[in-house]
């Protein structure tokens, strides 16, 4: 979103013709397949199903002591970030809400990234996240959605590879993390994320596309760490598009290639 000059007034890029990305790729209907085919929502759609006991409202009640931070919930703490990682997630969180926090949005980005389309990978990821009574149905309800018309939906080929000169795409950005309800072994943490889906080639027809959106992860300490028991999301919040121009095929995969993500921590 930019402002008009000198007005104050918001003005919003209309789409360009005969400007669609990487060569022509259509998009029309592209955000029905989108919803329906975001690693993030698939994960979701199918954890949500997975019924959790309500804790109570009152061990459930949302701690807002005085040295809580309103204006800026994810504002820096001065801890030091954790440096210990599970199968290459991180891991070894604080026993607090702030421990509880950076868990949520570390686990935000395993489960939105690339490698849940490989079943080896994702069932690794699911092993170090996940509580661990769970673990089991996660993998088996995940297997079932993975399927190759899924794999087809985001462009890669039937056994979730993918095409030959090209470079897929799958990331969640976490931009902030909030606690709406805590107790000293239960924490109900809100990411909200920015995502990346779609495959980068000049002959995609699926290419990268971006999406906003709030993830919801009711965590418990178990093993000595956080991990997630339910998971859901809601679109949004979704700020207006800029003006800035979309990137050709080759720039989006070199750009994949060469940045690395980030571990999150306040």
């Amino acid at each position: 979103m930019s402002l008009g000059d000198d007005t104050g007034q918001t003005r919003t890029r209309l789409p360009e013709r005969g400007g669609d990305p990487y060569g022509g790729a259509r998009r029309g209907g592209r955000s029905s397949s989108r919803s329906l085919v975001t690693v993030v929502g698939v994960v979701v759609l199918l954890i949500a199903a997975i019924a959790f006991a309500n804790r109570g409202d009152g061990d459930s009640a949302a701690e807002e002591g005085d040295d809580s931070p309103k204006s800026a919930a994810t504002a820096p703490s001065g801890e030091k970030p954790v440096d210990t990682k599970a199968s290459g997630i991180p891991s070894g969180f604080a026993h607090d809400r702030q421990g509880a926090e950076s868990a949520a949005a570390n686990y935000a980005v395993a489960l939105g990234s690339a490698e849940m389309f490989d079943k080896a990978r994702r069932d690794v990821i699911l092993q170090s996240i996940i509580v661990p009574g769970r673990v089991a149905e996660f993998e088996a309800m995940l297997d079932k959605a993975y399927t190759p018309e899924f794999n087809k939906n985001v462009g890669l080929n039937d056994d979730g590879t993918t095409p030959k000169g090209h470079t897929f795409v799958s990331r969640t950005s976490p931009i902030g993390t909030k606690v709406t309800a805590s107790s000293a072994d239960a924490a109900t943490v809100e990411v909200w994320c920015s995502g990346l889906l779609g495959l980068a080639g000049e002959s995609s027809t699926n290419p990268v596309t971006n999406s906003w959106f709030t993830i919801t992860m009711q965590l418990e300490w178990a093993n000595n760490d956080w991990k997630i028991v339910t998971h859901s999301q809601k679109d949004g919040p979704t700020p207006v598009p800029g003006d800035e121009r979309a990137s050709s095929a080759d720039e989006m995969a070199k750009a994949v290639e060469e940045y690395g993500g980030f571990t999150y921590a306040r």
